[in-house]
């Protein structure tokens, strides 16, 4: 598996994008301001996407955070956020972080796995920014975990 930055002009796979994020609107504010990357499977398809977002000085966020649903369960998550922190380490950022829904138990699983631990609660945070209800696991979801690594 190949991981890129997706090039300028390059068109962006909104449509694994808008799988992490349900609002094209959110997507396309974000992946302006950071770096999208895409990973590819042996056939070249693209099967995994994130952004990388500065936010603070010395801190990057990785957003959006997806991969196709028919190749997941094959640690191409894993390996794209592994990435993620390592591109961050590169381009000079201390402490990288990330946020997920509190219904989202398995990608919650995935970023302690990957090194981040869990700094806080932002409650309502899918409530204010999303105008229809999001559902995980057959919740409404609410609040979003924050979560960070110092690198």
């Amino acid at each position: 598996m190949d991981i890129r930055k997706v090039g300028a002009g390059e068109p962006l796979p909104m449509k694994l994008l808008l799988l992490a994020d349900p609002s094209r609107k959110l997507v396309e504010e974000y992946t302006v301001r950071g770096e999208c990357y895409t990973a590819h499977g042996e056939d070249g398809r693209v099967v995994g996407v994130y952004v990388l977002l500065p936010t603070r000085p010395d801190t990057a966020e990785l957003v959006n955070v997806a991969v196709d649903e028919a190749h997941q369960g094959r640690g191409i998550g894993k390996r794209l956020v592994l990435h993620a922190v390592a591109r961050a380490r590169e381009l000079g950022f201390r402490t990288i972080e990330v946020g997920t829904g509190s219904t989202g138990v398995g990608q919650l699983a995935l970023y302690q796995k990957c090194g981040f631990r869990m700094t806080g609660i932002d409650r309502d945070f899918f409530v204010r920014h999303y105008s229809e209800p999001i559902y995980e696991n057959g919740m409404q979801l609410f609040d979003m975990v924050r979560l960070s690594q110092d690198l």
